[in-house]
């Protein structure tokens, strides 16, 4: 009896195919849990993510926010207005291109970011404590070996 390609994966969970199939299960599902566990009522996912780009990479355009997120400009636009309106963003006219917009973080800005950050940091590291020692230093080696193969 010969077996099939997807019996044999998962008789053997280290092949590169099943794998990468548990890897991309497993971070989509933390992402998004660490999404909605320290954005909610202050910002969005969306709005964080936005700001994480400005206060990692410095001001920006709406068009290329929009590009950078994959999503349309009215769609981006939205979400600059409303960090606008909470004072997480400044928008002024772009120095080279007076016809587009610049995007650059606040100081309030950056304090809602590092806050979600550290909200997302202790809901993961309550959960990471659970954890068996010998689980801890898996979950290290696999983490270093995961940012070594996204180019950190």
């Amino acid at each position: 009896m010969t077996t099939t390609k997807a019996e044999n994966q998962t008789a053997n969970p280290t092949t590169p195919d099943t794998l990468a199939i548990d890897l991309r299960t497993a971070v989509m599902r933390t992402s998004r849990r660490l999404r909605v566990e320290a954005t909610g009522e202050v910002i969005t996912p969306g709005q964080y993510t936005v700001l994480a780009l400005l206060n990692g990479n410095g001001p920006s355009t709406l068009r290329a926010l929009a590009e950078s997120e994959h999503v349309q400009a009215p769609s981006m636009t939205r979400i600059v207005n409303a960090l606008a309106d909470q004072g997480f963003v400044t928008r002024s006219a772009h120095p080279d291109d007076g016809r587009q917009v610049r995007v650059d973080i606040t100081d309030a800005g950056k304090d809602v970011l590092a806050e979600a950050r550290n909200q997302r940091t202790a809901w993961l590291a309550q959960r990471v404590a659970g954890l068996s020692e010998e689980d801890r230093l898996i979950l290290s080696r696999a983490a270093h070996i995961m940012q070594e193969m996204s180019g950190r």
